[in-house]
């Protein structure tokens, strides 16, 4: 978990750095293109993966028939789906009425090639929990890539920028993979293992399919709605809320996957794993999220100037809804780890098109603003029943779950509060009132979360204990 940690937020922080500096040199409208074209490369990259990496993983002992089986076909679909790109590109941008995505996508579209040729080495990894590798080649992936980005931005490639910042850190991952990885692929294809493996990861494979189209719908409906300046007000507010939310569970559900596959037959210690990672979860992401709600204006201003401003209310509501996204997958993985996919699949359908009726409803009925509430209401609503799953196929209660949260919302939301009344109390220049409300926030959570007793605060105490000590004694 460490290491994946400092994976994450090491590739966040190269991330971070660089989207201040790329923010000065580049304009909305930049990233608003950009941002129109990420569902067609999301949904390409999660039909190359095909399910079939978390099919690997699940598998007690995959073989080297099961992993050359798949290389071939995750190329093979790349190359398909990169083909397809290629040719709608014009209809694309039609869509959208932005001729300059044509040749944008494109040339973007290159990544799901570069992508499928270290999927495998990557899941090995994953599945080995050797994620002191992985970290190693994502910050050196990002590190290189970023640097490469900021010099063209600089010299005035504009969006080509950023298209090439996705390309270079593909480039660089599937280099360095492989040279972590010493696995090579057998010249084999075998119609056997192909066929075991779908029945397990085609049932992932269309239940990713539809999350990733409507997790990335926002794009689709502002992009065509709205100008690519709105677009890029939430693209940019979009990325700064998932380091929060999506960010850190992303941490949590790389290393809970393989962890939690190893349970899928003892559901007691699954249960007992599972409430460790949902709480940590929430005791991390509840009141940092809450606290970027009250410092999002200053925020945004010390990162991205001025000219970035309108794009705080997007923040603000984003954060509230990152609340609720951060729990969904730790619950959907759960399910999957016991080898439901088929359940998954079944209420993929049925939530996601809940959600579509939410977000489009949000939309028509209140504009910009119905959508992003809209959205709201669906991350909560996928955050239920993901647990009712867990409920009902692992023995985690729902009322259980929620009684596990219940001491971390109030010690949050009593944060919030005196937080909030406190800061209006003296008026200080914008950028000393972001400062001094996140200190206020960090030692009122930190000493209520004492006070209550927190279980999880008592955890991350004793580990922090721990960590102190092997320093001491390395």
């Amino acid at each position: 978990m460490l290491w994946s940690f400092m994976q994450k937020f090491g590739t966040m922080a190269i991330a971070f750095v660089a989207n201040i500096v790329l923010a000065r040199l580049l304009t909305p409208d930049d990233y608003g293109c950009i941002g129109m074209l990420l569902i067609f490369i999301a949904v390409a990259n999660t039909f190359i993966d095909g399910g079939f990496g978390s099919a690997l993983i699940q598998k007690k002992e995959p073989t080297q028939e099961d992993y050359s089986t798949i290389f071939y076909w995750n190329l093979f679909l790349s190359i398909v789906l990169y083909g397809i790109l290629f040719f709608t590109a014009p209809f694309i941008a039609d869509f959208y009425e932005i001729s300059l995505l044509t040749p944008v996508l494109r040339v973007q579209g290159g990544v799901l090639i570069l992508n499928a040729l270290s999927i495998i080495q990557c899941n090995q990894l994953r599945k080995q929990l050797r994620f002191r590798s992985i970290a190693s080649v994502n910050l050196t992936a990002s590190l290189l890539s970023v640097v490469i980005t900021i010099v063209l931005a600089w010299i005035g490639w504009g969006i080509w920028a950023l298209v090439a910042q996705q390309l270079l850190f593909s480039l660089f991952n599937a280099i360095l993979f492989w040279s972590f990885n010493k696995w090579v692929p057998s010249f084999l294809f075998s119609k056997k293992s192909f066929k075991e493996l779908f029945g397990f990861g085609g049932f992932i494979l269309l239940s990713s399919l539809i999350n990733t189209f409507c997790d990335n719908i926002h794009g689709v409906l502002i992009g065509k709605f709205f100008s690519p300046a709105i677009m890029g007000l939430y693209t940019q507010a979009r990325k700064l809320e998932e380091i929060a939310s999506t960010s850190i569970s992303s941490v949590v559900n790389q290393v809970a996957y393989p962890v939690l596959s190893e349970f899928q037959n003892d559901n007691l210690s699954m249960i007992r794993v599972l409430q460790r990672f949902i709480t940590s979860l929430a005791f991390l992401v509840f009141p940092l999220m809450m606290l970027l709600i009250l410092i999002a204006k200053p925020l945004i201003i010390l990162l991205y100037s001025d000219k970035w401003v309108a794009s705080v209310p997007y923040f603000q509501i984003l954060c509230i809804a990152g609340m609720a996204i951060c729990l969904q997958m730790i619950n959907y993985n759960a399910v999957a780890a016991i080898g439901r996919s088929d359940i998954l699949l079944k209420w993929t359908i049925i939530k996601r098109s809940l959600g579509l009726i939410l977000n489009i409803g949000g939309l028509i009925c209140f504009g910009m603003y119905g959508l992003l509430w809209g959205g709201v209401l669906t991350a909560y609503s996928l955050y239920f029943i993901n647990s009712y799953l867990v409920s009902r196929y692992v023995g985690y209660r729902i009322k259980s779950q929620i009684k596990d949260l219940f001491p971390i919302i109030i010690t949050v939301l009593l944060t919030f509060v005196i937080t909030y009344f406190l800061s209006n109390l003296v008026v200080l220049n914008i950028y000393f009132e972001g400062l001094s409300v996140t200190i206020i926030f960090m030692i009122l959570y930190l000493s209520l979360s004492s006070v209550f007793n927190l279980s999880s605060f008592n955890q991350f105490r004793m580990l922090g204990v721990e960590v102190i000590k092997k320093f001491r004694t390395a």
